[in-house]
């Protein structure tokens, strides 16, 4: 109410207190909240009491991308049955590197043409749903050893490998009209050569790079500014400034979101940034709410909600997405069902000890014999 802040995002709780507390939120807001989450694997990404898909990696490994579309209309429908507009997700970075602490699970995979099929048809399943959709994280951390949670990671490649390799998933999510892209916390000498300086507080990255030459007309969103990877470097509201000046529409989860409108208001009288820009910026935001219907905003009902988000449609279709997932070598799938005595063999090729899969399987098929495979038999 005091700070006029444009939008919310959620990270934990029960769908029930949440869907209270956003409907007291828009009470309050002069202008509607745009209300956002993390669900790359839906609402129970954050959420108790709801229903997680399977994680993108599983994702990856099914063919039929139309499964990951129809899983976007879903998880569509549960953020609107919650009162939320904005979802940060598909993330779309390749992870090609297998020490990555912070991608991981969470990227489709480490071929480029396959994330990028799988993070447009889960996109397109959102938008089509009538949710806005924010594809992260921009220009690729899946090659990265270091957390930009706990600090700066260094991404020390050319910019040709760049161009066909990071880039290549966003560059078709924006032919495919994604509707917004999160920038990484990342220092990038081959695209700004400013020392320490995060991806998100560069311009010649998020406008030269992402708007000018991708093309990229929606929704700039940065990742949380509360991360080590921009506070070490960048304390006191510098680095919502900047987050601001380099082209950054939305700042989300700033440290101080009062002293940033301070610093953000002082920079726009002092013409920092021209009238024609930042008006730009304030309409972009406008424009996407009025898309996701926010001009006939309605409270999301507490009634039945923890029943509706878990409808069996939906556990349907968790079910559909982990059975397509399961790639089958030899024979029928009537091969790969559940049957505890029948003689099993559980293989695990690469590991020199048994491993969890192997631990969790053998649960299941009580008749088991495990076997370990090593790298260098």
């Amino acid at each position: 109410k005091d700070q006029q802040v444009g939008g919310l995002v959620f990270f934990q709780g029960g769908p029930v207190r949440q869907a209270q507390l956003i409907n007291q939120y828009q009470k309050l807001a002069k202008v509607p909240l745009l209300i956002a989450q993390d669900g790359e694997w839906g609402l129970g990404m954050r959420l108790d009491s709801t229903i997680s898909y399977p994680y993108q990696m599983a994702l990856g490994a099914i063919q039929d991308n139309s499964l990951i579309y129809k899983m976007g209309q879903f998880v569509a429908w549960d953020f609107k049955r919650m009162g939320m507009q904005i979802n940060l997700a598909p993330d779309m970075d390749v992870n090609n590197n297998p020490d990555n602490p912070v991608i991981n699970y969470r990227s489709f995979g480490d071929n480029k043409y396959n994330v990028a099929a799988k993070g447009i048809a889960y996109m397109k399943g959102m938008q089509d749903a009538g949710i806005l959709t924010t594809a992260k994280h921009f220009p690729g951390h899946g090659d990265t050893n270091v957390d930009s949670h706990l600090d700066l990671p260094l991404l020390p490649f050319t910019r040709q490998r760049l161009d066909t390799l990071e880039e290549y998933p966003f560059r078709q999510a924006v032919k495919a009209g994604i509707s917004g892209i999160m920038v990484a916390h990342m220092d990038i000498p081959a695209l700004d050569s400013t020392k320490n300086l995060p991806s998100t507080l560069s311009r010649p990255i998020i406008t030269g790079d992402l708007k000018d030459s991708l093309g990229f007309k929606g929704l700039v969103v940065s990742d949380a500014m509360e991360m080590q990877a921009v506070t070490k470097y960048f304390p006191n509201g510098e680095a919502d400034l900047r987050a601001f000046l380099a082209g950054n529409d939305i700042i989300e989860l700033s440290e101080n979101s009062a002293q940033a409108i301070d610093v953000v208001k002082k920079a726009v009288r002092q013409k920092k940034i021209s009238k024609q820009e930042f008006e730009a910026k304030v309409k972009k935001v406008l424009a996407a709410k009025y898309w996701a219907g926010l001009n006939h905003y309605r409270p999301a009902s507490s009634e039945h909600l923890i029943e509706d988000l878990n409808r069996p449609q939906a556990k349907a279709l968790v079910q559909q997405l982990s059975d397509a997932a399961v790639t089958l070598l030899k024979g029928d799938a009537g091969t790969m069902q559940l049957n505890p005595i029948a003689k099993t063999a559980i293989v695990n090729i690469g590991v020199t000890q048994k491993t969890v899969f192997q631990d969790e399987l053998s649960q299941w098929y009580l008749n088991n014999d495990i076997f370990t495979v090593g790298k260098s038999t």
